[in-house]
């Protein structure tokens, strides 16, 4: 005779105070336990790639040079010639100075960052604050570090 031999035919007991536990929430307490919340996110951060920032050598940072102070002529030549940024003047000189330019944006989680291209025309040059604001086609503003920036075609 085996050690249970007694109870292993009496019928399942059911409570008549307590519910029945669903199939489902019976199944919930062997489901695997996320011990490591948030493991998966560092792991794919980790993983995630980063560009260095290049400093351009002495010629390009002239030519960066020649191209800003171009883009600096265009834009008062813009601003100088209307006083409002709805002129069709304006508009046309607008579409007229399109450029795009590569700049690097650092990575706020890690060491480096991504190198980004714009098409745009400039609405604003602040050079103390070493800011530029391009506007694209859809009329989105990008704001720049000048000091980030890396090439400039101007079209």
């Amino acid at each position: 005779m085996g050690k249970y031999d007694d109870i292993i035919d009496l019928p399942h007991h059911v409570s008549k105070v307590h519910p029945q536990m669903s199939i489902w929430d019976r199944s919930a307490q062997f489901a695997p336990f996320a011990a490591l919340t948030g493991h998966e996110e560092a792991i794919a951060e980790t993983a995630r790639l980063t560009n260095e920032w290049h400093e351009p050598d002495e010629d390009k940072k002239r030519e960066l040079d020649e191209k800003m102070n171009e883009l600096m002529m265009l834009y008062r030549k813009r601003n100088f010639n209307s006083d409002s940024l709805y002129d069709e003047n304006v508009i046309n000189t607008m579409a007229e100075n399109y450029f795009e330019v590569t700049y690097f944006v650092p990575d706020e989680h890690k060491e480096g960052g991504s190198y980004e291209h714009v098409t745009g025309y400039l609405k604003k040059l602040d050079s103390i604050g070493h800011l530029m604001i391009v506007v694209d086609d859809n009329g989105a503003e990008t704001i720049i570090d000048t000091r980030r920036i890396y090439d400039i075609d101007l079209r």
